[in-house]
């Protein structure tokens, strides 16, 4: 087994960023402590992601960042797997265009 496994432990959500941020998703994981997820980013445009504990947290945290931000940018064609709270609810904004983002939370690097 390579060393840089990846168990997922939930369903994986996904939503399209939009210049206008899509109403969140929650990435439920089947265990008490999950708390990482595989985030991939399967666009050709910067995804800006919000996320946070509660939808609204999700929401509040999207924004595209020109100089400071609470939002975290996934480049064009990523695939990172980051470590966040338990079962937290995901969003995306971009710039400009489209770009469908994947979440499935587990455990692994």
């Amino acid at each position: 087994m390579s060393t840089n496994a990846f168990t997922p432990l939930g369903n994986t959500v996904v939503f399209t960023a939009a210049t206008s941020a899509p109403s969140p998703v929650q990435a439920l994981s089947n265990t008490l402590g999950g708390n990482q997820y595989r985030i991939i980013n399967s666009g050709n445009v910067v995804v800006f992601l919000g996320l946070g504990t509660t939808s609204t947290n999700a929401t509040s945290n999207t924004a595209v960042i020109s100089s400071s931000g609470q939002s975290i940018p996934l480049l064009p064609g990523t695939d990172e797997i980051l470590t966040f709270v338990p079962n937290a609810y995901f969003t995306g904004i971009t710039s400009a265009n489209t770009a469908v983002v994947y979440v499935t939370p587990g455990d692994g690097m």
